[in-house]
Order: structure tokens, then sequence, then C-alpha cells
């Protein structure tokens, strides 16, 4: 028997619990993982609590890395031993051992270590789409992440500052600050202190920036609309602060002309070949030098409720992930 974390109801961290599963042969197109890590990502709490609603009983997580230990009778590109990570499900994760359809698992490079894999494929893979597809960031743009020093903040700021841009973000502390801007962060803005809008303002002499990555939501939306110069793109991947308000498009309009955004990971990876190509991109930097991942913080699988307090609470920076 293997362990694993499920939830049988939606709720606070309490509801997780470390249950011994049964892992059986893989599917004619599936491969056993055993984890060598997992990650852990805002979007686990919104499973938990039941805001991105999943049947139940669950498992719960989206992220890992590991060793393949069998393949099935259908798989081709895979075999035994060969080290692989992924992200974007399906759900289940947060387990020692799992079967996964082998499509949706990528080779990790022999550079890259398990940490490192599990902590940067959801992350990592997010922060390439918006910086190279959903607004293709270019040489001389001025960009606005918020959360600069979280998991994906600190992807953006250093894989937008090696494309040429001038990176803004905003944190929450003094540390974070430093933190974002260890990592190419060119202004910071401490939103529980300073007016962020006022600040890109001034920063930009009062032209605002190309493209706003808001993954806030509530407390940020309505804000970051008035940190776009005219014909600028707010790009929405995340809810941390709570749902943003419905947006009236004339607000676009008067703002001038703004695009208005709001993509999810799993669209962006649908096809496998998709996939290879965000996560063959990522790994090309990460491989680099170009962007480092920070895995700043681990716990024991069975302590993942811990984990998630603690992300919630906003005492992580940089990446986290849970061992087996």
């Amino acid at each position: 028997m293997s362990h694993a974390i499920r939830f049988h109801a939606p709720g606070g961290p309490e509801v997780l619990r470390w249950e011994e599963v049964a892992v059986g042969d893989p599917a004619p197109n599936e491969a056993r993982v055993r984890h060598h890590a997992v990650g852990l990502n805002y979007i686990d709490i919104y499973h938990r609590t039941g805001a991105y609603p999943l049947p139940l009983p669950s498992g719960i997580g989206l992220e890992g890395a590991g060793v393949v230990e069998a393949v099935g009778s259908a798989v081709t590109e895979l075999k035994a031993g060969d080290r692989v990570a992924y992200a974007g499900g399906p759900i289940g994760a947060y387990a020692e051992v799992r079967n996964m359809p082998a499509d949706r698992l990528v080779k990790l490079p022999d550079a890259i270590d398990f940490k490192t894999g599990a902590a940067m494929m959801l992350q990592g893979m997010t922060a390439q789409y918006l910086l190279r597809r959903t607004c293709r960031v270019e040489p001389g743009d001025t960009i606005l992440i918020h959360a600069a020093a979280g998991g994906v903040g600190l992807i953006v700021c250093q894989w937008a500052k090696a494309l040429g841009a001038t990176v803004i973000g905003t944190v929450g502390s003094d540390e974070k600050a430093a933190l974002a801007k260890a990592h190419g962060c060119d202004h910071t803005i401490i939103y529980t202190r300073e007016n962020f809008v006022e600040r890109v303002k001034d920063i930009t002499s009062g032209k605002g920036v190309r493209v706003v990555y808001d993954s806030i939501a509530k407390d940020t939306f309505m804000g970051s609309l008035d940190c776009l110069r005219p014909l600028g793109m707010m790009v929405l991947f995340g809810a941390a602060s709570g749902p943003a308000p419905l947006l009236d498009s004339g607000e676009l309009a008067k703002r001038g002309s703004l695009f208005f955004t709001r993509p999810t990971l799993f669209t962006y990876i649908a096809q496998r070949s998709d996939l290879l190509a965000i996560s063959g991109e990522l790994f090309d930097v990460v491989t680099a030098g170009k962007v480092k991942i920070e895995v700043n913080q681990s716990y024991a699988l069975k302590d993942a409720a811990q984990a998630q307090i603690d992300l919630v609470a906003r005492k992580t920076t940089g990446s986290t992930v849970l061992l087996p």
C-alpha cells in the first residue's frame, strides 16, 4: 500500500487526510510514477476549499517529479527508470506513487533535480505562457507583476529581465522587496504602505505599463487597470484575495481601449505539442541560468495541511515542495 493526501469534503486544512491507497498497474496509456517531490500551488487551496469544486472524495495537487516505475502497453515515449515531471493534472499529486496519463509527463533533464522539477513546472510554465504567449514581452517593455516574491513572481521577474523588460513588482514586506530585487525586479512597491497605482505612474512618468500580470484579483483588480497605458493588457491569472469584481466593458474603453484576458495554464498545454514546447523553453532558460527556481520551503508530504496554512498566511517565498 502507498499513501496519499485526500479529502472527503471541502473546508479548511483540517479536511486533508493522510490515507492508505492502492495503486495498481498502469493502464495501456499510463505510467506509474514514484514521486521524489511534489509541488505546492495556490490552486490547491481553491480545490480544498471548494472554490474550484471537485468530485469528492478526491486527491489533491497538480504537480510533481519522480521516476517512472512501469508503463502501460501502449506507451512508447517513456520507459521504467525515466526521470519525469508534470503539472496540470489530473488531480492527485499529493501522493507517494500514482498512475499518470503518459502524454502529460515530460522527461526531466539530468541537470534539474527533483525538487526543482516539482517546484518549477506549474509556476514556470505559467510564467512562460504569460510572458511569451498571452502577451509577448519585448525588449524595452515595462511590466507590472503582483506578488513579485511569490513562486510565479520570482520566475516572471527573472525571465522578463532576461528578455530586456523593465519590471515593476508589488510585494508585502521589505524582506520580500529585497528578494524580488535580487531576482530582476527593477522597482518594488510595498503595497501594505504604498499606493501601487500612484507609484507605477511615478515610475513610468505617467505613461503606465504595457501589461499587468495579476494573480490577486479582488484587492488589486481596478487598480491594475489604472496602471495600464492605452492599448495595454490586463492579464488576470489568479484570485488570491477573492474573485475580481464584475467588469463593465466600458471601463476598458475609457481607460484607453484596454485588453483583458483570463487565461489558464491548462488551455495552453492541452495539446501535447504545446506542453512539450512550453516545458522545453522553460527547461532551456533554467539550464542556461537565466532563471533560477527558488525552492525556499519544504515539508513532509504528510504535513501538507501545514504547508497550505503557511502559503495562505503569506509566510512562504518562492516555491515550496512536499517530500514523500
